[in-house]
């Protein structure tokens, strides 16, 4: 069987750094006060989130800055610290300008950028923690880092009316790192050895996976695998928006086409590759 290559992303950041803020400098007062997907989050809320996020970057990772904080006992205590923070600085940043968080974007991309060129993509770092907790080759971190900004500016395109960047070369790459999640969905799902389930992505962006336990864990496979015991197939623009919460699993299980082991099937859609 025939695992999934690395999720080569590097060169994508500067064109979809580009992209959005070609796309912030282009909105009206009132665009930038549009409701998104994300509750309680206007799209300068969501442009004010992908700065805090390039901002925590460089102080956490580049500087190695640390503050004070709770500890992280559970992946409750995770998502709820998140959450928190999240909250907090959205508020706080509200203050601040459109032009001002533009500015910001600009100054701290670049810088992001540089940094993660600096890493080797193929040694360990930190885990990406919708797919385990373990750590993870630094490609799959860049990879999420990726999908972050991806499907946030997608949900600012969609709140503002402006088309998405569905070209293969950027939503591909979104897809074969959310994939990443499977086995972490369906790590307490009991199944005989060699079990299978594929899911299916239709469209220019989307592709084939299987997941087959093997022991006590499931892995990830694009070749090779055994007979599916269950299939799901999902349009590309479907399964982005039910990995980041923004299709709910009753509206996506009406989408999909779902066939074999039911049990099997409809855990796929339960599937979330964001945190939060």
């Amino acid at each position: 069987m025939k695992a999934p290559a690395p999720v080569m992303v590097l060169e994508l950041f500067p064109e979809v750094r580009a992209e959005l803020l070609a796309l912030l400098s282009s909105l009206t007062a009132e665009e930038w006060a549009r409701p998104t997907v994300c509750a309680g989050w206007s799209v300068k809320d969501i442009a004010q989130h992908l700065l805090a996020g390039d901002i925590g970057i460089l102080s956490r990772r580049r500087d190695a800055f640390t503050s004070p904080g709770p500890s992280i006992e559970s992946w409750n205590d995770l998502v709820g610290l998140i959450n928190r923070l999240n909250e907090t600085w959205t508020a706080a940043a509200r203050r601040i300008s459109q032009r001002v968080v533009c500015d910001l974007l600009a100054w701290a991309g670049p810088q992001v950028e540089e940094y993660f060129a600096s890493l080797d993509p193929h040694a360990m770092g930190v885990p990406v923690d919708w797919a385990s907790a373990e750590p993870a080759p630094v490609w799959l971190d860049l990879a999420r880092e990726y999908t972050e900004r991806w499907h946030h500016q997608q949900q600012v395109r969609d709140a503002v009316g402006r088309p998405g960047l569905k070209q293969r070369r950027f939503f591909a790459p979104v897809l074969e790192a959310f994939v990443h999640a499977l086995p972490r969905t369906y790590r307490d799902v009991p199944a005989a050895d060699g079990t299978t389930v594929q899911l299916t992505i239709t469209g220019e962006a989307g592709g084939e996976w299987f997941l087959v336990r093997e022991g006590l864990v499931w892995n990830l496979y694009v070749e090779g695998a055994p007979p599916p015991a269950a299939r799901v197939t999902l349009d590309a623009d479907d399964a982005w928006r039910l990995f980041t919460k923004g299709l709910r699993t009753e509206e996506a299980r009406a989408r999909a086409v779902l066939a074999g082991d039911p049990r099997l099937a409809g855990k796929m859609l339960e599937t979330i590759a964001i945190l939060g």
